[in-house]
């Protein structure tokens, strides 16, 4: 159980990247499936070299950034549309992994990480938490407040003058920065980076994003922010349960994740429609006996 709530904490900021992009955004960003790696890189072929793990970190949230701003870029300046350039800039990144570790995969073992001699729980829930409330402060300031209103109308905000461009680069090269941080950490709590560990990352953040939003809700950015790490804590916990299976498989943990989001898309959408039926059917028999009471003899 401790593994599982590490891991979900691990992956909480990946996750909180996906949000940004998918939500907040309403962006299909796929470059997180490169970027993951790209900072899982970075954090390791640093470590390696002798460089301390927190600016290894560091240099590796820049590296994601970097990443997110060639996909807003691509969309915004070279008018390519959103999702093929996320997977552009994904093929692309599987080639620039390959170069910054030379290799496919780079071993940790005997080097000092971020978590050596320390509680990687404990490390985590507040690096997590500073985060979160960092985002939800990031939120609220003008650029947040833009961020959020070009996702939600961006011909609307271009109207009241703001540049959607830049706010849309902006947020792309966060919510990758984010990842790759994520990346970065998984790589050192794990102590091997490998240039395939970013594959289906992207499905795992959307997992967590709406497990957490169909349990706990996002009427505000505080909760919402909030649903996502616990939905990614809760995504990890039922993997390590399904792990305990006796008839599933490692190898099944990809088809268990498209059903996890399946349920989470398909109860609170369920939910939804049954309410509006019942509401509706409400209203009718209202109204019937509204019109029954105003005919002669009806009561009036």
């Amino acid at each position: 159980m401790q593994g599982a709530v590490e891991s979900g904490l691990l992956y909480a900021l990946m996750a909180l990247g996906v949000f940004i992009t998918f939500r907040i955004l309403d962006f299909p960003d796929l470059t997180v499936d490169g970027s993951f790696t790209t900072g899982a890189a970075i954090g390791s072929v640093m470590t390696v070299n002798g460089t301390p793990p927190w600016l290894a970190i560091i240099c590796a949230f820049a590296g994601g950034a970097l990443a997110g701003t060639c996909t807003g870029l691509l969309h915004t300046k070279g008018k390519i549309n959103g999702l093929l350039s996320g997977i552009i800039m994904m093929i692309a990144l599987y080639s620039i992994n390959l170069r910054i570790m030379g290799k496919p995969n780079v071993s940790l073992r005997g080097f000092d990480n971020l978590f050596t001699n320390v509680s990687t729980l404990t490390v985590m829930i507040v690096f997590v938490v500073i985060v979160k409330l960092l985002l939800d402060l990031f939120f609220r300031t003008d650029l947040g407040l833009s961020l959020r209103a070009t996702g939600d109308n961006a011909r609307m905000i271009r109207s009241f003058g703001a540049n959607t461009d830049i706010t849309t680069i902006f947020g792309i090269a966060l919510a990758n920065a984010l990842v790759a941080t994520s990346g970065a950490l998984v790589a050192q709590y794990q102590k091997y980076a490998d240039n395939s560990m970013g594959i289906g990352m992207i499905v795992i953040g959307l997992a967590s994003v709406i497990i957490g939003e169909a349990i706990f809700g996002s009427r505000t950015v505080f909760r919402a922010t909030l649903a996502v790490v616990l939905g990614s804590i809760i995504y990890r916990i039922i993997y390590a349960f399904a792990l305990r299976v006796e008839w599933l498989e490692a190898s099944d943990m990809k088809l268990i994740t498209a059903v996890i989001i399946i349920f989470a898309l398909i109860v609170p959408s369920s939910r939804r429609i049954w309410k509006q039926k019942n509401i509706a059917r409400k209203r009718t028999a209202e109204m019937l006996n509204s019109f029954e009471n105003t005919q002669p003899g009806g009561g009036r």
